[in-house]
């Protein structure tokens, strides 16, 4: 049975007066495929055996065949070895498909056909619809890409980030902006920084009624004494003053191996929000067995993601401690480590990192993921032991990251989004 996107035959209904036994037989055929068009005695035409030449290119049985042409073993593919026939077929899904379903067919193109060489070509890229996965991809083949390729490439990943920025910004610095002024709320104010709403709320249950002078003579006609009521402010809660100075030192610390690049690419857009917020300083190291701190980028989220490379082994504990020698005000720092766990340093030094950092006074978040895919693979005996170290490590969506970061700013409990998947 061919296995096709979910709501490709949903979406594919089209003669909306045909009857009903006819319309399923249509669906089947479509969902099971070429191979069993005699079953189902339906024969497609028009535009429908359009979308069913394009699934059966992808998801078609038989023995496959890689685009240098050699067998597979697995299913079979009919998009040839040549760029100009992909971009077509890529042109023919984009034409019949909705763009989320045209994103899952690249990448099941990509992964079953073994197409990444192609995206080497401009006239590919430029046929491709742009998404998070597909810059991943391009990261992992920035090293091999000529320079023919490069800019068109750069285009295709300028969009995509472009994208997430204008989603993810307004909300991003307004949760963190408001986090960062409650963060610097003052126990002894000033009188003019006394911040009067909150005292007053703080306060309400120190009110006191306080009876008149002389209750007989002030009592009026309707019989109240004219007795009065006040709140002591045993608590005083005062703005902070304003300063040019960073009120919080952030430092994203990525994992940059391959299972990693959905979240090296919200990584660094949110890097480059964050960079952008005079009242942060924001620091993003990433690593492999290597240590790079692409901080100077962090004004084109772009050249920081050119900058990765994908792929290659794990040294936490290496790039923990690059980061723990960098941390000059431990109180306002907040570390947010992005791995899998899968550490191929020295296990026991990286945890007696994170603690040390912790005693310091550093806010330490250890995030599996930060991407929409779901529940991550990761090393589930680290992420233990870093929950009993009090950083407890869980996946992220990107659009919850905010109010992780929001929680960690103002030393509150981070909210984890699923118990689930806690370690």
């Amino acid at each position: 049975m061919r296995q096709t996107p979910g709501e490709t035959t949903e979406r594919t209904a089209t003669a909306s007066h045909t009857p009903p036994d006819a319309e399923r037989l249509r669906r089947w055929r479509l969902v099971l495929g070429a191979d069993s068009a005699d079953s189902t005695e339906c024969a497609l035409t028009g535009q429908d055996a359009a979308m069913d030449g394009a699934l059966d290119a992808l998801y078609g049985g038989g023995t496959a065949k890689k685009p240098n042409g050699r067998s597979t073993g697995a299913r079979s593919a009919g998009l040839g070895a040549s760029a100009p026939s992909v971009a077509r077929w890529l042109g023919d899904i984009r034409t019949y498909f909705p763009s989320s379903v045209v994103q899952v067919m690249q990448r099941d193109a990509i992964d079953r056909l073994g197409l990444s060489a192609l995206l080497l070509e401009p006239e590919m890229l430029e046929a491709v619809e742009p998404d998070v996965h597909l810059v991943g991809t391009l990261l992992s083949l920035n090293k091999a890409m000529p320079e023919t390729t490069k800019e068109t490439a750069r285009a295709v990943v300028r969009k995509v980030v472009e994208d997430l920025e204008r989603r993810l910004e307004s909300r991003t610095r307004a949760t963190l902006t408001g986090a960062l002024d409650r963060s610097a709320r003052i126990s002894r104010p000033r009188h003019r920084d006394i911040d009067w709403d909150r005292t007053i709320r703080a306060n309400l249950k120190n009110y006191l009624t306080l009876p008149a002078p002389d209750a007989a003579t002030t009592a009026g006609s309707t019989g109240t004494t004219g007795a009065t009521g006040t709140v002591v402010p045993e608590r005083l809660i005062g703005y902070g003053r304003s300063s040019r100075s960073a009120k919080k030192d952030i430092v994203l610390c990525i994992d940059q191996s391959g299972s990693m690049a959905a979240s090296v690419v919200y990584a660094s857009v949110f890097g480059a929000v964050l960079a952008s917020m005079r009242t942060l300083s924001t620091r993003l190291v990433v690593f492999d067995t290597a240590v790079v701190d692409l901080t100077d980028q962090l004004d084109d989220p772009v050249d920081v993601l050119f900058g990765t490379q994908l792929g290659g082994g794990t040294d936490i504990n290496r790039a923990l401690a690059y980061c723990q020698s960098r941390i000059t005000r431990p109180a306002d720092t907040v570390v947010v480590l992005i791995s899998d766990l899968y550490e191929g340093g020295i296990r026991d030094e990286m945890l007696k990192r994170v603690a040390a950092m912790k005693a310091s006074g550093v806010q330490f978040v250890t995030l599996l993921a930060l991407s929409d895919e779901g529940a991550p693979a990761y090393d589930h005996e680290h992420a233990a032991a870093l929950g009993a170290l009090g950083a407890p490590a869980f996946a992220c969506t990107p659009d919850l990251f905010p109010d992780v970061m929001a929680a960690a700013i103002e030393k509150r409990p981070l909210p984890i989004p699923d118990k689930e998947y806690q370690p």
